[in-house]
């Protein structure tokens, strides 16, 4: 991975001095398909908290759905979870397969009122939908990726989320849709990104089978991908929502799905970005049955993961970021091309080039269970 100079870096680190946040993605359902309960999500939530040798403090978890699974409008207990634990909400709206958010929105303001300030000082933020755009774009159609949006409706159902928040302890909460990058940088879709607050961005070179996806180039697929997405926001700041390498399952292109690539990306991929970009890997532990390739960083929530999450010495980590040892990790610098964005650094494109091809866009959602339901 290039670096940039400490010139470059210090001048990004102090646009702002707001909190970066370090977190996972967690479904409203087990591997098993089944819903969790408020004590498996403590769990969960608790595990990330407490991973031997993390680079960071994991106190953050992106959700799909503000609904308990099998349920018609119950808030998800993932709410009094987190609350239990003090980790921070980046809530979820879906918004695939529906005319509605009625009910999304209606377990919000259960919610509010239920657990008050407990609940909303977590919240971050609010993604409005997941991969939405991607499901209905030409590649999204062919990969089968399932029933999504078209921006429309998602700016429509972005507008609903602001009227039903407008005059609650929320009110200041930014609003974002997360989608993939392919997405993004489709112009199509840039009323969209004129709608909301922020932009979320799932990045997956595994399934980037056009690009060269051996993991030996997964550094520049990933570049090029958040690089697109960083110059389709424009000013909008970008959260890097779902990112991560598989452990085993099947190959993919060139991609091929083991515990040493995996520990290979958490450490030239995660650990360039850990306390500098917010980042929501995928993930802590599976949720998908149906879905070969396994991504979990531990089994049955053990703190051990299944490799060792310490980050490469040497490599330039701000100082803040500590491992549950104390030591101090020093992370990779990462380069990002130019672009509008505030918190991007001045480097050049990666060797993939310039232009986006719309048309090779990662078929990733068409595998994982966001895809089809919020569980």
């Amino acid at each position: 991975m290039r670096a940039v100079s400490l010139l470059a870096f210090g001048a990004t680190v102090g646009i702002a001095c707001a909190e970066v946040y370090l977190g996972f993605n967690s479904g409203a359902t087990n591997d098993q398909k089944k819903a969790k309960q408020q004590a498996d999500f403590e769990k969960e939530f608790e595990t990330a908290q407490k991973l031997k040798n993390s680079p960071g403090l994991f106190n953050s978890v992106r959700l799909y759905t503000n609904i308990q699974a099998d349920t018609p409008d119950t808030p998800i207990e993932a709410f009094p979870a987190a609350i239990k634990t003090s980790t921070k909400l980046l809530l979820g709206i879906w918004c695939s397969g529906t005319t509605t958010i009625e009910k999304e929105l209606s377990a919000l303001s259960k919610a509010i009122d239920q657990y008050g300030s407990n609940f909303t000082n977590l919240v971050v933020g609010i993604s409005v939908g997941s991969e939405d755009l991607y499901r209905v774009s030409e590649s999204g159609v062919r990969n089968k990726a399932g029933l999504g949006q078209d921006a429309d409706t998602v700016i429509a159902f972005v507008k609903d989320v602001r009227d039903a928040i407008e005059n609650t302890a929320l009110s200041n909460a930014p609003i974002g849709h997360v989608d993939t990058w392919s997405a993004w940088a489709n112009t199509s879709n840039s009323d969209v990104l004129d709608e909301v607050d922020f932009i979320g961005t799932n990045l997956f070179p595994y399934y980037e089978d056009d690009k060269g996806n051996d993991i030996s180039n997964a550094t520049n697929v990933f570049e090029y991908a958040l690089n697109s997405t960083k110059k389709a926001a424009g000013n909008k700041p970008v959260w890097i929502t779902e990112t991560g390498w598989p452990s085993s399952g099947p190959d993919f292109g060139q991609a091929k799905a083991t515990m040493d690539n995996a520990k290979t990306y958490w450490d030239t991929i995660g650990c360039s970005l850990f306390g500098r970009e917010n980042v929501f890997w995928y993930v802590l532990q599976d949720s998908n049955p149906d879905n070969e390739a396994k991504f979990a960083l531990t089994k049955d929530l053990s703190t051990t993961a299944q490799f060792n999450l310490t980050c490469p010495a040497g490599s330039g980590a701000p100082a803040s970021i500590n491992t549950s040892a104390g030591a101090t990790s020093r992370l990779p610098e990462v380069a990002v091309a130019p672009s509008r964005h505030a918190s991007s650094i001045g480097a050049t494109p990666t060797s993939l080039g310039d232009t986006v091809s719309l048309s090779s866009s990662s078929p990733s959602p068409s595998t994982r269970p966001e895809a089809a339901a919020p569980g």
